[in-house]
């Protein structure tokens, strides 16, 4: 195959957001960041990964303007007091040619407990029933008045991107955290507006922030909302039973203004269900007629969860290449996320479309937590959501 030729290094266009090429680095959470503000290890681990060739820039995990949003001293956070920081992250970006959207997150019941007599005012652990799972309880559900708190703190947060010159936002709606949690029925038994029988009545909540965010920073701003079915606190669960399920589902999504889907899937060439060969990202690109960004184990031949366990992988660029290669000609996709691949190399797009596959950097499971060229772990890195 001739790479430079390949659909993979096309541009594309969402909402009027020109990208380079198909390649995205998606939110992976490095810990990097003091007081909520990217640092400068994490902005030039940014600017490497946009000089390295990739298209579409989203950050890790961003706290909305919310106390309950997380607890993490390393993570970031999106608001007033981290503008500037931010300002200065995605003119840099920018510069170096690329395009940025912070994900934005909450993370609900997954968030620990503040201990009473920690200091200062306890803030409650919030979700929408009070659940990490069903029958393990953390924090408590939310009230309705909390949820509008929540909700405008995710509409500022955006506001804020916007103001500092970011190309769009993320809503994260996967793997566990709130809005995910809104969706699953496990850990949404409200009997309100925002709970119910059914995946399309349980995602009017996760469905009213995107149409708020999409009110306040208006037609040329994007929005991406990333779901998957699984979570890190059960990877078999799943929020769409039914194909019909995740058509109502993501036309949801469509119609309060959502722009792209992010489709976390652990292994992004499997099929969904099992009297189809079409992938998650396939279905929801048809069923919702909207952009699709595809992820999971790209370039690699185990998924996250068992590499985050300490499982080596083998190398799987050449095959891994040839798979999307594949998967974008047949529409499975319009983009494709390089996690843990861009962790480890941050010319791995450049790499393949030069195709010097022998010459890129393999995974390992010590790389997360590094800066590029670092040989020691970075004390106080939480890998999470290393995709």
């Amino acid at each position: 195959m001739n790479m430079r030729e390949s659909r993979l290094f096309e541009p594309f266009e969402v909402r009027g957001m020109k990208l380079a090429n198909r390649f995205v680095l998606p939110g992976m959470q490095r810990g990097w960041s003091v007081g909520g503000a990217p640092t400068s290890n994490l902005i030039d681990y940014y600017v490497r990964r946009v000089r390295g060739g990739v298209g579409l820039l989203i950050t890790e995990s961003v706290a909305v303007d919310h106390p309950s949003a997380t607890r993490g001293p390393t993570f970031s956070r999106l608001n007033r007091e981290t503008l500037e920081a931010w300002r200065t992250c995605i003119a840099a970006v920018h510069d170096a040619g690329g395009k940025i959207m912070p994900q934005l997150w909450h993370e609900g019941a997954i968030r620990k407990e503040e201990e009473p007599g920690s200091g200062g005012k306890v803030v409650p652990t919030l979700s929408p029933s009070g659940l990490m799972k069903e029958n393990r309880p953390r924090g408590r559900a939310a009230t309705k008045q909390e949820l509008e708190d929540i909700r405008r703190a995710f509409v500022t947060s955006a506001q804020l991107a916007q103001e500092v010159g970011a190309d769009g936002v993320e809503l994260h709606g996967a793997h566990g955290y709130f809005l995910d949690q809104c969706l699953w029925h496990e850990t949404n038994q409200r009997d309100d507006e925002f709970g119910g029988p059914t995946l399309a009545h349980r995602a009017r909540y996760p469905a009213s922030i995107a149409r708020a965010v999409r009110e306040a920073c208006g037609d040329d701003f994007v929005i991406s909302f990333r779901f998957s079915q699984w979570k890190e606190i059960d990877l078999n669960a799943r929020i769409a039973e039914t194909v019909e399920d995740l058509g109502h589902f993501v036309s949801i999504l469509r119609d309060v203004g959502v722009d792209l889907l992010h489709v976390s899937t652990r292994r992004f060439w499997e099929p969904a269900w099992p009297h189809s060969d079409k992938t998650m990202s396939r279905w929801a690109k048809e069923l919702s007629g909207l952009p699709v960004i595809a992820v999971g184990s790209v370039g690699l031949s185990s998924d996250i969860m068992e590499t985050a366990q300490g499982v080596e992988s083998e190398d799987q660029i050449s095959k891994s290449v040839a798979l999307l290669e594949a998967g974008i000609l047949r529409g499975d996709f319009d983009l494709i996320a390089v996690g843990r691949g861009l962790i480890s190399d941050p010319e791995w797009v450049s790499k393949v479309r030069e195709e010097r596959f022998e010459d890129i950097i393999r995974f390992e499971r010590s790389h997360i937590g590094r800066l590029d060229g670092e040989t020691d772990h970075m004390e106080g890195v939480a890998p999470k959501d290393k995709r």
